[in-house]
C-alpha cells in the first residue's frame, strides 16, 4: 500500500518549517538586541507599538496581547499596544490620507521618545510599515524591524531581524517564533 500523498506532504512542510528555524538559529544576535531594546524601554515606562499587514498585522496583535496579558510567566501588564486594531483610525485615516499614512498617522499621535515600534514585514517594503518606522526615528523612538530577504524595512531600523527565507509562509512561522522568544527574554528579566 502506497503512502496518502497528503501525509508526505505535511511531512515535507514541517521539516521545511524546522529546516527555517534551524536556519535562523545560526545568528540570533538580531533576536537578542531586540529584547534587550524592548525590555529597557518597559523598565523605563515606556510603550511598545506593534504593526504590519495581513498575517503580520495578526502577528503584532499576538505580540501585544502577550505583553500586555502574559506570555508564561504571572507579571505586571506591560504597555504595548497594536496599531492594527482600531477600526474607526485604520479606516478614517486611510480614508482621509491613505492606506500608507494608517500607521506613522498613529505613531506621530501615541508615540513617544524611548517608546519602541516594532515593524513587522515579511516583503520589508511595504509603504505603510516604512512610513511608520521614519514617524518612529523621527520621534526617537526605538525601531525594530522583522522581515523577510530584502526589503527597505531593516535599513531603517534601529534593530534587524531578517528571516532568509524565500516562502512567505515560512519567513511568517519564524516570525511567531521569534516574537514568542523575545516574550519570553523579556518576562525573565522584567520576573527578576
Amino acid at each position: 500500500m502506497s503512502e496518502d500523498p497528503r501525509a508526505a506532504h505535511v511531512v515535507r512542510v514541517l521539516k521545511e518549517a524546522a529546516a527555517a528555524h534551524e536556519r535562523m538559529a545560526a545568528d540570533v544576535s538580531g533576536i537578542v538586541a531586540a529584547a534587550d531594546a524592548i525590555t529597557a524601554a518597559l523598565k523605563a515606562g515606556r510603550t511598545v507599538f506593534a504593526f504590519g499587514n495581513g498575517g503580520s498585522a495578526a502577528d503584532a496583535q499576538h505580540f501585544a496581547a502577550e505583553l500586555v496579558g502574559r506570555y508564561e510567566r504571572d507579571r505586571k501588564a506591560l504597555s504595548a499596544i497594536a496599531l492594527t486594531t482600531d477600526t474607526s483610525a485604520l479606516t478614517a485615516i486611510g480614508n482621509d490620507y491613505g492606506f500608507e499614512c494608517v500607521f506613522d498617522r498613529q505613531i506621530e499621535a501615541l508615540g513617544r521618545p524611548g517608546d519602541v515600534a516594532v515593524a513587522i514585514s515579511t516583503s520589508g517594503k511595504s509603504p505603510n510599515v516604512l512610513r511608520a518606522i521614519g514617524a518612529a526615528n523621527d520621534r526617537g523612538m526605538v525601531t525594530i524591524a522583522l522581515t523577510g530577504r530584502g526589503g527597505e524595512a531593516g535599513t531603517f531600523a534601529a534593530h534587524h531581524v531578517a528571516v532568509l527565507e524565500d516562502g512567505t509562509a515560512r519567513v511568517q512561522e519564524v516570525h511567531a517564533t521569534v516574537l514568542h522568544v523575545i516574550c519570553e527574554l523579556v518576562e525573565r528579566e522584567l520576573s527578576a
